[in-house]
């Protein structure tokens, strides 16, 4: 998408289970999208100024955090387009 669209710019954007405190998943999520963002820059060579790191935690699960399995689900990084709104 970043190859053949050269004004998208894109939200990197990590999640998180429940477990553990706010704060700390906060943190690291954040590092988790960041990661993700440079593995896209290394290993694909896209331009990293085209990528906006954010974490939103366990804010927007995909899947109850009852049992390992969700909260396997939970743990993801997903691609979300800029709208432009700054």
């Amino acid at each position: 998408m970043l190859r053949t669209d050269a004004d998208l710019i894109l939200y990197v954007v990590g999640h998180m289970d429940s477990v553990g405190g706010f704060d700390y998943n906060m943190y690291l999520i954040r590092k988790r999208a960041q990661a993700a963002s440079q593995e896209l820059t290394d290993r694909y060579g896209l331009d990293g100024t085209r990528l906006k790191s954010a974490g939103v935690g366990f804010l927007a699960p995909v899947a109850p955090n009852d049992d390992e399995d969700g909260r396997a689900l939970n743990r993801r990084v997903e691609l979300v387009k800029d709208s432009g709104r700054d």
